[in-house]
């Protein structure tokens, strides 16, 4: 589950913006997946966009729900200590199946010492097992927590998560994107991808929800979320 390209020459950190990042994928997947399976892919997004589900994401001024989830290590990260040292960034992210989560979380990891450097503290949430977050963590040397949220219950909380329509269950089963075997339940929900910056008093400083999952804040925007606090 690299996802690299046979293309890509190097291994070592991107400094491109992650828009870029993101567009180099979105050609690959355009040049080597089918397009009948790239217009499931396409037509959850569209169903996701028409639901209006956006309107239940938590926006800036929100006070952010607690919680006390487990990183790759098996270890409680919780949202009062976190806070307790800093502001914090929050990413949720749907799996290290997704080749655009991989990206925004290398790109991520690019950041960890200016968003240290800044005070905060990065943590990146999906409902994937704490076995599945320690391989991530692994294969791609990240340097923060990935926390494992049971059945999405911290992300149904910021309003972000949507049951994967029959047709894309259909797809990913026949792609071996296991959902049920990753999160480690069968209810085959995920959260749209999303970041949050989060005050020491816990409330939301910057927030950001797309269900196209092609389309990702940039690390400079959280950044600069932390900068303009009070």
């Amino acid at each position: 589950m690299k996802w690299r390209s046979l293309e890509e020459s190097t291994v070592a950190a991107d400094s491109r913006p992650l828009r870029d990042q993101l567009a180099e994928r979105k050609q690959l997947i355009e040049k080597y997946v089918p397009e009948p399976v790239r217009a499931v892919h396409q037509r959850t997004v569209e169903q996701l966009c028409k639901s209006r589900m956006l309107n239940s994401v938590l926006s800036a001024g929100a006070p952010a729900p607690p919680f006390e989830l487990q990183d790759q290590f098996g270890r409680a990260v919780s949202s009062p200590r976190l806070l307790a040292a800093g502001p914090a960034i929050i990413c949720f992210f749907r799996g290290r199946w997704c080749p655009f989560c991989v990206t925004q979380l290398e790109a991520m990891n690019v950041f960890v010492s200016q968003i240290s450097g800044a005070g905060a503290s990065l943590v990146a949430i999906s409902p994937q097992t704490v076995h599945q977050n320690q391989l991530m963590a692994d294969q791609h040397k990240l340097l923060f927590p990935l926390l494992s949220d049971p059945g999405n219950q911290i992300a149904k909380q910021f309003g972000l998560v949507y049951r994967v329509p029959a047709e894309q269950q259909a797809l990913y089963r026949r792609t071996f994107v296991n959902l049920s075997f990753i999160n480690g339940d069968e209810s085959w929900t995920l959260p749209i991808p999303a970041a949050f910056v989060l005050s020491q008093q816990s409330v939301i400083l910057f927030a950001s929800g797309n269900p196209d999952y092609t389309v990702r804040p940039e690390a400079r925007e959280l950044l600069e979320a932390l900068q303009q606090r009070s």
